[in-house]
């Protein structure tokens, strides 16, 4: 990488920094600025005499100062400001921070404190990061990806959303570009991809938020989302040409409304490198923990009986990679596809329901399939209790957004017939997670195995502490992009989006009682260089990978940038 201030080998570990700034201008620089931290000798050569105290600072104790005062902030929001901030004026630093505390921070860089950071973006606006490309000046999209100054062979990801479905809060407009943002920090501290070989994009098609649009301060494009034809040449306009310039990208798509999410992906996975987290990364670590619990019940997967609620992107996306894993595994489809029940705001999916979309109609039932079932009559459809009562579900995952959907009466019902349930609260935030766990332990005696969406405290019952696994896809994502980076995959398919979950699933405990079904947080960085080489070996078995990896361990480590202080040339 050549930048006019430096110059820099983002593919070697340890490679060198070229300085060809001086003074001020090294210390504006967030890539060569590193503070106190700088050498007697480098501050000399490098025109710094003067311009700082005196003390050479080791990185470790500049990494104490920053997390004294990063602790002295005292709001999460606040918190990621200072984080924010420290990032812009030393990039280096800010990641070894990170990554020596991930499992704190991560909540702070990304969810669920991000929600905040987005919606408050128009009017707390600081320095610009990423590239914004608007519908109303499609011709304007190659120069914008080109002035962000990285060249065709320095950039292994882009993460784009047009931030109409940010995580429970909806169409946030411009704002959305902290997304980005933020996904594009934990895949560097989790799984080192280079900071400076990823790229945070924001496609701007309008927003259908009043209130952002009656802002005076907001400073995206001021009129209502465009839709249909307009949109999806925008889209392919987009997509070739950012694959045309970074061909050794992977495009990571990200916070898609629903009308789009499953359409953009089905529209150009086939041909193009990319992957849509909310939709595969969400899945890929549901089927994990899935496994994981599968492993511990002693029940094969195909004995499995499984409720979707919440059969939207992410519920649908889950049940899909299950199905696939049954496929594999030597069911036939369709009875594959019979293991699932899925329901929605109408209940369950039923075949003559005309609001189903078409990613949803694979999971209808046929209506004389439930013609026979007990129902309340008391709600819209075929509730959520219905489906417990007659089909007697073994799993039960949720996406819906319903704080509290699963009552105890639903949970002691699903636990009467079957003596170690996997029941999955995916929904975030907390507010609005299905139950809480020590709920789900309560009203099970202690027999549930729980996996959830947001963070919880691990629960005691009867003398077994419960550690409550977090299906966060932060344990998913990075390291499958490291894997196809580090292959330089073509596209990303099925199997290895599966590969990474079984690889995940592998490094659980499942013997110890009470043990989580999924990897804590803090052991995100060699989990993503697990995920990386099975997603990588399994890019080579299809056929994908580019460059196979030949010494797969080394070439991983490799990759994975360590956030210290490079030697330094001066130039």
């Amino acid at each position: 990488m050549i930048n006019s201030d430096y110059e820099l080998d983002t593919t070697v570990r340890g490679a060198p920094l070229r300085i060809a700034a001086r003074g001020r201008a090294v210390l504006a620089n967030p890539m060569t600025n590193r503070g106190t931290a700088f050498t007697v000798q480098q501050r000399r050569y490098l025109g710094l005499v003067g311009l700082m105290p005196s003390e050479v600072t080791p990185m470790g104790n500049q990494v104490r100062r920053v997390y004294q005062q990063y602790q002295s902030a005292r709001t999460p929001f606040a918190k990621h400001n200072y984080l924010a901030s420290l990032r812009d004026r030393n990039e280096v630093l800010f990641y070894r921070l990170l990554a020596d505390h991930i499992e704190e921070m991560l909540p702070i860089i990304y969810t669920p404190t991000i929600g905040e950071v987005i919606e408050r973006f128009s009017a707390e606006y600081h320095r610009p990061r990423g590239v914004f490309v608007s519908i109303d000046r499609p011709e304007d999209i190659e120069q914008s990806l080109i002035d962000h100054g990285l060249g065709q062979d320095d950039v292994d990801l882009i993460v784009a959303t047009d931030a109409e479905g940010i995580l429970g809060i909806g169409d946030q407009g411009v704002g959305g570009i902290e997304i980005a943002i933020g996904k594009l920090s934990v895949y560097t501290a989790a799984a080192g991809l280079h900071p400076r070989r990823v790229m945070p994009v924001m496609i701007d098609v309008g927003t259908d938020n009043l209130g952002l649009l009656n802002s005076d301060l907001y400073l995206g494009e001021r009129h209502a989302r465009v839709r249909g034809e307009r949109y999806d040449e925008f889209i392919d306009r987009f997509v070739t040409t950012a694959t045309r310039l970074f061909p050794r990208a992977m495009l990571h798509w990200e916070d898609f409304g629903a009308s789009n999410a499953h359409r953009v992906l089905e529209k150009y996975r086939d041909d193009y490198c990319t992957f849509n987290d909310d939709i595969q990364g969400t899945a890929a670590v549901a089927l994990a923990a899935v496994l994981a619990g599968v492993n511990i019940t002693g029940m094969p997967l195909r004995d499995h009986r499984i409720v979707i609620f919440g059969g939207g992107t992410a519920g649908i996306g889950i049940a899909d990679l299950l199905r696939d894993e049954l496929i594999r595994s030597g069911v036939p489809r369709d009875q594959a596809v019979a293991q699932f029940f899925a329901l929605g705001s109408k209940g369950l999916f039923v075949d003559d329901l005309p609001s189903l979309r078409e990613f949803q109609k694979p999971y209808a039932r046929t209506r004389a399939s439930v013609s026979q079932w007990t129902l309340d009559g008391s709600a819209r459809g075929i509730s959520l209790a219905d489906v417990v009562r007659n089909a007697r579900p073994t799993i039960l995952i949720g996406t819906s957004t319903r704080g509290g959907a699963f009552s105890k009466a639903i949970v002691t019902e699903m636990a009467t017939h079957c003596e170690r349930p996997i029941i999955m609260p995916l929904s975030n935030p907390t507010s609005r997670a299905e139950a809480t766990p020590v709920d789900l332990i309560e009203w099970t005696e202690g027999r549930a195995l729980v996996a959830t969406g947001s963070p919880f405290e691990p629960v005691d019952h009867h003398e077994v502490r419960h550690v409550i696994a977090q299906a966060n896809n932060a344990l998913i994502f990075p390291g499958l992009g490291l894997g196809v980076a580090a292959c330089q995959a073509s596209r990303v398919t099925d199997r290895m989006i599966a590969a990474a979950a079984e690889a995940l699933a592998a490094r659980v405990n499942a013997y110890r009682p009470g043990a989580s079904l999924l990897p804590a947080m803090s052991e995100l960085r060699p989990v993503s260089a697990h995920v990386a080489l099975a997603v990588a070996a399994a890019a080579a078995e299809e056929g994908v990978a580019r460059r196979p990896l030949t010494d797969p361990i080394n070439e991983i480590y490799s990759r994975m940038w360590q956030p210290q202080y490079p030697s330094v040339e001066v130039v």
